[in-house]
């Protein structure tokens, strides 16, 4: 008598009349297809290489907006202390903290004790990936990992100061405190005054 093993009867039969048909060959229809040809893999290759050719610029580019964001951030925090320093007639500070990458704004009182300013003077830190990598005041050797500060006097003068931004190997910025005015100049690259 037949047995039932794994779905089929030992005779060949499904018991309903029809004959089952081996499967051996469907087997190997499926397995000679599988993988992709040569042809694929270089359309999705071309594909790829698109879309980092149309990416990868994009990428510099948010390096230099960084960039240029720290420049404004220090040219304005320059700005808003030259005219405190004038409205009060107090002696103000402008502090670039190399080693935590912050910098901030304060106010020096008659008896010698800084106060920390507020509003546009808090403490702020470079955008993003870009960073202050050296601070050159008063024409002296560049400071590069500790506390610079920077007087402003309310007679309306302050330091020269030349500050490199960078982002990067490549991205690089200067922006040089003008002393008589407070205003700032942001110049491409690194640039020694």
């Amino acid at each position: 008598m037949p047995r039932f093993a794994a779905g089929n009867w030992t005779d060949g039969s499904d018991r309903s009349g029809f004959r089952m048909i081996p499967s051996s060959n469907r087997a190997a229809r499926t397995t000679a297809r599988s993988g992709f040809t040569l042809v694929e893999l270089a359309v999705v290759t071309v594909i790829i290489a698109l879309f980092a050719g149309l990416t990868l610029p994009l990428l510099g580019q948010g390096r230099h907006r960084e960039l240029r964001s720290t420049a404004r951030r220090i040219s304005g925090l320059t700005r808003w202390v030259y005219s405190e320093a004038a409205l009060t007639g107090q002696e103000h500070e402008l502090v670039f903290d190399l080693q935590r990458q912050v910098f901030f704004a304060r106010r020096l009182e008659a008896d010698g004790q800084q106060v920390a300013l507020g509003g546009p003077g808090r403490e702020r830190s470079a955008a993003g990936r870009s960073r202050i990598a050296n601070v050159i005041v008063g024409g002296q050797r560049p400071f590069g990992e500790q506390t610079v500060v920077v007087r402003v006097l309310p007679l309306g003068w302050l330091e020269e100061t030349v500050l490199h931004l960078e982002a990067g190997e490549t991205a690089r910025l200067t922006v040089r405190l003008m002393p008589l005015t407070g205003a700032s100049e942001i110049h491409e690259g690194f640039l020694e005054f």
